[in-house]
């Protein structure tokens, strides 16, 4: 997909126009038709990538992540098998309760959302931590 196109795109999901963003950044209100033709400077392409907070990359087309620190399908499956190795020591011998009481399928369901979330956050933050800066996008 062409820079513009992922503009649209992002400006759509937005409820906005192209030419309401352009006006919002300060930009004459077809400058981005024109980056059609014509390759956008950088500093107009950082100021519409930090209104949508997505990587020039992403406005490019380079990449599908639309920031640096995303996880991946892989990442997700990985979580999701850790998630599940850590409750299937949930079994009769072993319950964890709720108010005394031994955790049905839907608790334990309830609580694998709640972990897979807990670990898609911790994880989330370690890649913004620790992501070495030549690798990040460029604030």
């Amino acid at each position: 997909m062409d820079t513009v196109s992922i503009i649209k795109k992002l400006s759509s999901d937005q409820g906005i126009s192209l030419k309401q963003l352009a006006l919002h950044l300060g930009f004459g209100e077809n400058t981005i038709y024109r980056w059609n033709t014509k390759k956008p400077t950088i500093d107009k392409l950082q100021k519409v990538a930090d209104y949508f907070d997505v990587s020039t990359d992403y406005l490019l087309g380079r990449t599908d992540k639309k920031r640096y620190y995303e996880l991946t399908e892989k990442d997700q499956r990985d979580i999701g098998k850790e998630v599940d190795r850590m409750l299937s020591g949930l079994d009769s011998n072993a319950e964890v309760n709720y108010y005394g009481e031994p955790m049905t399928d839907d608790d334990k369901e309830k609580m694998r959302v709640a972990m897979v979330a807990a670990l898609q956050a911790a994880q989330l933050e370690a890649r913004k931590k620790f992501t070495p800066k030549k690798y990040r996008d460029k604030d």
